[in-house]
């Protein structure tokens, strides 16, 4: 008896890796040497934490590096690059902690991750690796900067900014998590500064209306359309009631002007300290500093409304009403105009304020006209009749509220006008670790760009970087780095001291990876004509908004500049789930709940963790991790291991059954992986390999031709093992040429297929007959199954096509 080989996972996997080193399976011709069809799948690239990848992490690459493999057996080249985001905060706090420089500590990291994600043995091709710290890199994240400059997206602007006191810099609204620092946990708090701002704004209105085009989950297209937040309604300029100043409101319910019976303006409204009267002086300015201590998240979503009376007032420009000016921080000086008209009584928010400080309520719509005597809460219906409104009294509130704006524009009182809750982008930090911002500050040219043959502007080195805190970068210290000459006059001038964010690499890294040794341009039109843009993105939803928004607009930009011919970076994408610890908690070094993969891919195999990773839950969901989840799958691998072993030398004719299993397994599986629904596909593998094992028994084993489309369709899951597989099975090339197998439909017919039986409705039995078999066999055949349990005089004989067999009798 030939000795039994047993499945080897290290010995395998060291092979093949090996073997795909030398030998690729990616090429960009096919066999007759024309240029295959590209197929660009890419991964959201990571920041090169300390901590190294976990089991978590892993699930993100599998998941693209299955759909990768899935394409490239339909014959596509496959674009499949990897890179670091290495810039920003997260690696300079991390520096900090670990008390040594931030280059340093990068370098370390990305060599420790890029070791571990070799052992996933992902389809990366690493001669398209960037690094966004790289000079030849953000070089062209400064480039991009110095053409918004020049395009008037890049500009300056001192006004109020999320300051986080820990780490010491100023975070854009998007970085701020229910009032804390989204990186550190602190406590944001606000400061007044400096800060270069991108115009993002400028591109609001094709921001919302292109997300139609996409191919993304519905869930992330509301967050981005949300987070834009466009609106219709009008500016109303309210008079200040002995003063020549206005106060122009936004308002979407301009219909209801005439019951605005109070007016709230941010703290930081530009007029707001000065409305204050001699008795409100001192209460006014209080509150406006204690705003200043409060984050704007904080600010929209704490339950209890505060606010203060200025002693001034507006004029209603309808009704010629005072209407007493208040402060509150629930209004913020970056939305709208910074000031609201409030209608207590058609508004949740504005009735609670002004029942706290007595405030009167007008109700100006009604349901059928009808006033409410001492309202409770506040009437938020969408329709209703117009009352208490001058010459509006009578009209539909629905009708009045398109007609208004143009009607108040007509009067002069305001203009008709759109919104929205997107603001510009703050882009400075006030920290070491990021790219210099190429700009030049000259006391007679003003600010200058730093000339684009001149780029990169590389960061110099320096022994302490540690933020100051002071509102200035690290950088404002290096003297002989900061003066500099302005390269339009000549004179002696200063350089930009803040850095970019970490956005702003992440935010075009994908177009950089197809021509990443350019130093000519930022990719070249061919490069990007035929391999851009990505056709699938994977990574975790919490990118929804920030990073994903801002390479849209980055995108729109180089597209309006002609770099490259398309406006949406990514056509289709894939958000997955969490993998969690015990109870759903994340995992995270500091709750000691890490798993890390090196020692289940040395004891397991990376195959079976590949799978492992899948099998463990819907790709789209969170899933708690459970280590010994993984046997399950590794048994699997050994059965069917065996199973070839025991099938590849045995000559073995392919039976009627084997040809529907195959044809079925073939139409299932694909089935599963095209709707993303991998976990099941895992499953499948497992509940067929059960079936062929039971057909083997009675057969002497599976023939050829079905165990290699087991191997060509266990490829981009386990494709150690499906390589070794194919070998075994007699073939020299790799399993990665052989093209994904197609079914037959007429091959998974079932021959025969069971049909309940009932009497008047009920189902009395069950009877097996033909698949093909007409009305009055299957008729026949139900009658006979039922033997004596039919009764009486039959009255009608249904069959519905193999479905059911109904005997109607009396």
């Amino acid at each position: 008896m030939a000795q039994k080989i047993v499945y080897n996972h290290k010995a395998i996997e060291k092979k093949w890796q090996e073997n795909w080193e030398k030998n690729p399976v990616n090429p960009k011709t096919d066999a007759s040497g024309n240029p295959k069809q590209k197929y660009y799948c890419l991964d959201m690239f990571p920041y090169p934490s300390g901590n190294g990848l976990h089991v978590g992490h892993w699930r993100g690459y599998v998941i693209s590096d299955v759909w990768s493999r899935y394409k490239l057996q339909h014959g596509h080249y496959i674009v499949h690059p990897m890179g670091w985001d290495a810039f920003g905060l997260p690696a300079e706090n991390y520096a900090i902690k670990m008390g040594i420089h931030p280059a340093v500590s990068t370098a370390e990291n990305v060599a420790n991750i890029k070791k571990q994600i070799n052992q996933i043995a992902a389809l990366y091709d690493w001669d398209m690796e960037v690094n966004t710290t790289d000079p030849d890199f953000y070089k062209w994240t400064q480039w991009i900067f110095v053409k918004m400059f020049k395009e008037g997206l890049a500009y300056e602007k001192e006004f109020p900014i999320n300051w986080c006191p820990s780490c010491k810099t100023g975070l854009a609204n998007e970085e701020v998590v229910n009032g804390t620092c989204e990186r550190c946990g602190a406590e944001v708090t606000k400061k007044n500064l400096r800060q270069w701002m991108l115009k993002i704004t400028a591109y609001a209105d094709r921001l919302l209306g292109d997300l139609d085009k996409l191919d993304w989950p519905e869930k992330v297209k509301k967050m981005q359309s949300d987070w834009i937040g466009k609106s219709y309604g009008a500016e109303v300029d309210f008079p200040v009631d002995g003063r020549e100043e206005k106060i122009t409101v936004y308002t979407t319910r301009p219909d209801t002007l005439y019951g605005a019976t109070f007016m709230v303006l941010a703290p930081e409204h530009a007029l707001a300290a000065s409305l204050a009267t001699p008795e409100t002086k001192e209460a006014v300015e209080k509150y406006i500093y204690d705003a200043s201590m409060k984050s704007n998240v904080d600010r929209l979503q704490d339950k209890e409304k505060t606010g203060v009376f200025t002693g001034s007032y507006a004029v209603n420009p309808l009704n010629g009403a005072k209407t007493p000016i208040w402060l509150s921080d629930y209004v913020l000086a970056d939305y709208g105009t910074g000031a609201i008209m409030c209608v207590p009584a058609h508004d949740d928010r504005d009735f609670e304020f002004a029942k706290k400080f007595d405030i009167p309520i007008v109700q100006v719509i009604a349901k059928d006209g009808k006033e409410i005597e001492n309202m409770t809460q506040a009437y938020t219906e969408a329709s209703g009749t117009m009352i208490n409104s001058g010459e509006w009294n009578g009209m539909e509130s629905a009708v009045l509220k398109k007609e208004a704006p143009h009607i108040i524009e007509k009067r002069g009182i305001g203009k008709a006008t759109v919104n929205f809750k997107l603001r510009d982008w703050v882009f400075s930090r006030q920290r070491y670790w990021g790219e210099p911002i190429p700009i030049i500050h000259c006391p007679d040219c003003g600010n200058v760009p730093v000339p684009e043959e001149e780029l990169p502007l590389t960061l110099p080195e320096v022994e302490s970087y540690e933020p100051t805190g002071t509102g200035e970068s690290p950088l404002a210290g290096i003297e002989e780095w900061v003066n500099c000459t302005c390269p339009v006059c000549g004179k002696a001038a200063k350089r930009e001291t803040n850095t970019m964010p970490q956005w702003a690499g992440s935010s075009w890294y994908f177009l950089r990876y197809v021509d990443n040794h350019n130093d000519k341009e930022l990719v070249s039109r061919e490069k990007a004509d035929t391999m851009l843009p990505v056709d699938m993105y994977i990574g975790g939803v919490e990118h929804a908004v920030l990073h994903l928004l801002y390479s849209r607009f980055y995108t729109k930009f180089l597209h309006d500049i002609g770099v490259v011919d398309f406006d949406e970076p990514f056509q289709k994408l894939f958000n997955q789930g969490m993998i969690t610890g015990k109870n759903g908690i994340k995992m995270s070094k500091s709750k000691g709940n890490v798993v890390s993969p090196d020692d289940l891919v040395r004891d397991y195999g990376c195959d079976s963790l590949r799978m492992y990773e899948l099998f463990v839950g819907p790709p789209e969901l969170d899933a708690e991790w459970d280590d010994r989840g993984i046997d399950g799958v590794n048994r699997y691998l050994k059965r069917l291991w065996n199973l070839v072993m025991e099938s590849k030398d045995a000559d073995v004719k392919p039976t009627k059954e084997m040809l529907k299993l195959r044809n079925k397994m073939i139409y299932d599986i694909t089935t599963r992986l095209e709707s993303f629904s991998l976990n099941t596909v895992i499953s499948g593998f497992m509940e067929y390999n059960n079936k062929f094992m039971e057909l083997a028994k009675k057969t002497g084993g599976i023939d050829h031709e079905t165990l290699e489309t087991v191997a060509v369709l266990l490829s981009p899951f386990a494709p150690h093992f499906a390589e070794e597989m194919w070998e075994q099975l007699g073939h020299a090339e790799t399993v990665f040429s052989a093209g994904w197998p197609s079914y037959d439909e007429a091959h998974m017919k079932d021959d025969e297929i069971e049909i309940p039986v009932q009497v008047n409705g009920k189902t009395k039995v069950v009877v097996s007959i033909p698949a093909d078999a007409d009305k009055d066999a299957a008729i026949a055949a139900g009658k006979e199954a039922l033997g004596d349990k039919l009764s009486g005089n039959i009255v009608k004989e249904i069959y519905v096509p193999g479905k059911i067999i109904n005997i109607v009798a009396k």
